[in-house]
């Protein structure tokens, strides 16, 4: 399914027959899907999913992924969307994908419908006294996960005698359980093969994560009872069975932005892209300023002869088509009209869509309002997005 003149003009005519005349984000949904297929097949018998929720930011969007692929499982990132998909998925389990202060869980328990289903994610000492304090003023029952330090070196738990000291901790509270660790290890799939550097880091991971398991007493337990959590959209792909970790999280790599153009996940699809019409299309090159600098011309990619100017810009992305478009990064930055240069060839006119590459999903997505789905040439649906949120 290659990025062709003719894909590119069959999304032009969807938004032209849609009546979308500002920058819009679009999923293309065979696309999405076969990435959900494809994710589907890469799994090992056995390895649970949980969904991502801040890389795939929209609820039909999570639902339409939660029915293709059954799971109940998802991860949240902060308070407002722990509150939304609590309340309009309840049989959804969330786990934390980053530790919360406080008065966070605190707000959600204030304001959560009951029975909400959480993992909270824990990575200090402080913050397991914080939590069975909460628990106790309020006189809830928590479930918590504790994050261990894999080699990522972005906190969390070493595996070593604190970890066991916690984990004794909830072991002995009649406030709170101990139910699994998250390991994340992003930074496996960047480490280059030369010289092993990526079987060792991969190594490693296992290694701290297996030591982890054994002083949280997870080897004598029934592990179908926990959550061993690992991986994301960079790193799923090396896991192949279930020794270490018993789920993965995913979410970009079903939509696949930019930054997940990688060797481990060339088999998934572009699926995400963003159109900004073209308001100003313009022979020649000017730049204020040079007009008044005689013999000098601005700093231009070789053979560039045309001035575009978006609606909006300076997003996270990357021009796709029309081929050989480029963002001007030292003169054309901007929110409001972006400058791109162009060969003369470029058969692009005014009002019609430069299309764009989201870099990523997680903040870009809730940039545009509700997201247009594509299919068979038409935008069938308009998806709502969660309201802005870091």
């Amino acid at each position: 399914m290659p990025l062709t003149a003719d894909y590119f003009a069959e999304l032009q005519s969807a938004l032209a027959e849609a009546g979308i005349a500002q920058p819009t984000l679009i999923i293309d949904r065979k696309r999405l899907d076969a990435n959900i297929e494809t994710f589907k097949s890469h799994l090992p018998p056995g390895m649970a999913y949980r969904i991502v929720a801040k890389s795939l930011p929209s609820l039909p969007l999570l639902e339409h992924i939660r029915q293709r692929t059954g799971t109940d499982r998802m991860m949240t990132f902060n308070l407002d969307m722990l509150l939304e998909i609590a309340r309009a998925m309840p049989d959804v389990t969330q786990l934390l994908g980053k530790p919360l202060p406080v008065a966070a869980a605190r707000a959600f328990y204030r304001d959560a419908p009951p029975g909400a289903k959480v993992q909270w994610l824990i990575d200090t000492p402080e913050r397991l006294d914080q939590y069975l304090a909460l628990a106790a003023e309020l006189s809830v029952h928590l479930d918590i996960v504790f994050e261990i330090d894999v080699g990522l070196h972005r906190g969390g738990f070493s595996a070593d005698e604190i970890l066991k000291r916690c984990w004794q901790k909830l072991e002995a509270s009649n406030r709170a359980r101990f139910t699994g660790l998250m390991g994340y290890e992003p930074h496996i799939a960047k480490m280059p093969e030369k010289h092993g550097l990526r079987e060792k880091a991969k190594a490693h991971a296992r290694e701290v994560y297996e030591a982890a398991k054994t002083l949280t007493g997870c080897d004598d337990r029934d592990e179908r009872g926990l959550t061993l959590n690992t991986a994301g959209s960079p790193t799923y792909r090396l896991y192949t069975d279930t020794s270490m970790a018993n789920e993965v999280s995913a979410g970009s790599v079903l939509v696949k932005p930019t930054d997940f153009d990688t060797d481990l996940l060339e088999n998934h699809l572009p699926a995400s892209f963003i159109a900004a019409p073209a308001l100003k299309v313009l022979d020649g090159i000017n730049v204020a300023g040079f007009d008044f600098l005689e013999g000098r011309e601005p700093e231009m990619p070789e053979g560039h002869s045309k001035t575009i100017y978006t609606f909006g810009g300076n997003w996270m992305a990357k021009p796709v088509w029309p081929e050989g478009i480029l963002v001007n990064e030292k003169y054309g930055r901007s929110s409001n009209q972006q400058m791109l240069t162009a060969p003369a060839t470029v058969p692009l006119r005014p009002d019609d869509f430069v299309f764009f590459r989201p870099t990523q999903s997680e903040a870009i997505f809730l940039q545009f309002g509700d997201i247009a789905v594509v299919e068979d040439g038409k935008v069938v649906e308009r998806w709502p997005v969660f309201k802005a949120s870091a």
